[in-house]
């Protein structure tokens, strides 16, 4: 494997001394941009081009063409895991993911078990070794996973939801059924990000989009327990070097100082938290990743550039802040409001890591 020119992104997960604050956006790779809808158009769906590594590989590098970003991530989907678990992925045309047998029966239940990432998962695999070889060393490649939690919600739901409360009835009406599915999922995320590693991701995030909604206690024992036990199994060192691991609770503002406790590198933070104060809450236990408001980048020039540097000034001095929205793009984003973020960052940041 090729040395990294560019490893800003890795060192300051590590809290390592950088030049300037590291970039990357979630859902960099995706609708807003006119060349993957070209690229999507032509593998005909959304699943034919997750599953071509070819395809995955081009999405993944458009918008590194065209952005100073530090890092890549895997292109792909949190749902890959339970379709490979023998649920039934498939994409209504307007509706979002859906599974044809999502979880209800105890049986069904009972029978869950944890895929052979390698086996049913080979083509995430072949994409992250195809996407190593393109980036040629010139940035990290982020490999990611769905949070167990995150997961069943979709998986007992059979599709996205307002309220979720399937998945809450199941796990208050049946704590023990809940638990064997986060215990498969547990297993699954772990070797399936391990297998990641493996094929050359330099890096990994467990995204826990509906860990917000649980109460305090159901969190962290439905949740956050279960992404402890994932960083807890993860190869911690490739290459030769330490592979950083980052966890982010959309609405997980409360727990910051519980997730830090897991033993993972960085959190990663919606916006509806000061950097600043969640800063002063972890100390010098993890790295911070966040947290622009992805509809910030609706406003005016003015206002994008005034935001990225209100929250550059809040984390403030010192490596240990990895610039990022606090959650996906949005597909209506305009592409050169991008550019103007990601310019203003790289231009206002290196005054706070001047040694």
């Amino acid at each position: 494997m090729s040395t990294l020119k560019n490893d800003t992104f890795l060192r300051a997960l590590m809290r390592e001394p950088v030049d300037y604050t590291p970039s990357w956006l979630m859902r960099q790779a995706g609708r807003y941009l006119p060349e993957y809808n070209a690229t999507r158009a032509r593998a005909g769906n959304f699943m034919a081009l997750c599953q071509n590594p070819d395809f995955a590989t081009e999405v993944t590098l458009q918008p590194l063409a065209r952005y100073p970003l530090d890092a890549a991530i895997l292109f792909s989907d949190i749902l890959t895991v339970p379709d490979a678990m023998g649920l039934g992925l498939y994409f209504a045309q307007g509706e979002g993911p859906r599974f044809e047998r999502p979880l209800r029966e105890e049986w069904a239940i009972r029978d869950l078990a944890a895929p052979d990432p390698t086996d049913k998962l080979g083509y995430v695999m072949d994409a992250v070794k195809s996407i190593r070889k393109a980036l040629d060393g010139s940035v990290p490649l982020i490999g990611f996973s769905g949070s167990p939690f995150t997961l069943a919600c979709y998986m007992v739901e059979g599709s996205g939801s307002d309220d979720f409360r399937t998945v809450k009835a199941l796990l208050y009406q049946r704590p023990d059924l809940m638990h064997h599915i986060l215990e498969v999922n547990a297993t699954a995320v772990t070797d399936y990000l391990n297998a990641q590693i493996e094929a050359g991701a330099q890096a990994v995030m467990i995204f826990d989009t509906w860990g917000g909604m649980l109460s305090n206690r159901a969190y962290k024992e439905f949740s956050l327990a279960y992404m402890a036990r994932v960083v807890e199994g993860l190869k911690k060192e490739s290459e030769g070097r330490r592979v950083p691991s980052i966890l982010f609770t959309k609405g997980g503002g409360l727990w910051l100082e519980d997730m830090a406790a897991t033993g993972c590198d960085g959190l990663g933070l919606d916006w509806t938290i000061d950097i600043g104060a969640a800063r002063k809450r972890v100390g010098d236990k993890v790295a911070l990743q966040g947290n622009f408001d992805p509809l910030c980048l609706m406003g005016s020039p003015e206002s994008i550039v005034r935001e990225a540097e209100a929250i550059l000034e809040s984390y403030g001095n010192g490596s240990g802040h990895v610039f990022n929205l606090g959650h996906g793009i949005n597909q209506n984003t305009p592409p050169e409001s991008v550019d103007l973020l990601l310019q203003t960052v790289r231009n206002t940041s290196p005054k706070y890591h001047v040694a």
